[in-house]
């Protein structure tokens, strides 16, 4: 499968590796924003298609994550510093706005950019992980008094590094087990799921993509560790004070698309605070766009379409 060849951009006092496709269709900006652990390549199926609906298709590893910086301090990967990362690409691409797609942790950071930049996203599409309500209590310590210590985003911030050293040492294993359709958590202790699976010889379900493809991430994450992508997760609870006292009502148009047989909750208060959504459900698991590349890039194009008709019509 042909990747469009990276270039190196310097954004916000960091360089992010940046895909582009498409760039005869500039002023249609559309940034493509891979989860955790995954890698701009995560969109390869919807990149041509979107390039030849005439977008011009920007799709960063952002920071952490392929040849991208990888900043030595925590707090440098909240989520004031990755929507700044996307604020300031499209100021180097010259654009006042765009739509923003993301998928797991892509999303998370999708959703803080709206909230954050809201004049700088003109639609929002995002894939698996829901708008997530603010709360009274910080994340972090919610989760740990509902879910305990083991779970993976509270053992990620309270045992620091020992999940990456796990990761490190078995990267190759950890992916290829991690890229299943439906890959059954392990028990007797869930929240330590991401390290059994690390851990696992056997994979289990039926995989998300080629060996050739697998390569290409393990290649990316066999350079760079996993830290800086895990630094992610140890900002929740410093983005939820960030996010403090902003609007928490995201006005843009929105599409959330969702796979029914993903572990991760569909939202039963999205549209309070997305009333512009429309929602979809295909059939799969996590990883969306990888598992109904075809399905997914439909959706995308279809809703896309609809949004320009009903500007066209006003």
């Amino acid at each position: 499968m042909n990747f469009p060849e990276p270039s190196i951009v310097p954004v916000n006092g960091v360089k992010l590796e940046v895909f582009e496709a498409g760039r005869q269709n500039a002023g249609n900006p559309i940034v493509l924003c891979h989860g955790w652990p995954e890698h701009a390549f995560s969109w390869r199926h919807q990149v041509p298609a979107l390039a030849a609906a005439g977008y011009h298709v920007i799709v960063p590893n952002q920071r952490g994550y392929g040849n991208s910086s990888r900043p030595t301090e925590v707090t440098d990967y909240d989520i004031a510093h990755l929507s700044g990362d996307l604020v300031a690409l499209l100021d180097h691409y010259g654009y006042e706005d765009a739509t923003f797609v993301g998928h797991d942790w892509g999303a998370m950071v999708v959703w803080g950019l709206t909230l954050l930049h809201p004049d700088r996203v003109n639609k929002v599409i995002n894939l698996s992980l829901p708008y997530q309500e603010r709360g009274e209590t910080p994340w972090i310590e919610l989760m740990e008094a509902i879910l305990g210590g083991d779970f993976y985003f509270v053992h990620f911030n309270r045992q620091p590094g020992v999940a990456d050293a796990v990761f490190d040492e078995n990267t190759f294993q950890f992916l290829r087990n991690l890229y299943r359709k439906n890959v059954p958590l392990m028990e007797p202790q869930p929240g330590m799921a991401f390290i059994d699976l690390a851990r696992a010889q056997a994979p289990l379900g039926e995989p998300v993509m080629s060996d050739s493809e697998l390569a290409v991430f393990v290649a990316a994450f066999e350079s760079t560790g996993f830290t800086g992508s895990i630094n992610w997760y140890r900002n929740l609870d410093r983005n939820w004070h960030l996010l403090a006292d902003v609007d928490p009502v995201i006005q843009q148009p929105t599409l959330m698309i969702y796979g029914d047989r993903d572990l991760i909750a569909k939202s039963d208060r999205l549209a309070d605070f997305v009333p512009n959504v429309d929602v979809v459900t295909l059939d799969c698991g996590h990883w969306i766009q990888q598992e109904k590349p075809e399905e997914t890039t439909r959706a995308i194009l279809n809703w896309l379409e609809q949004q320009e008709a009903t500007v066209r019509a006003r």
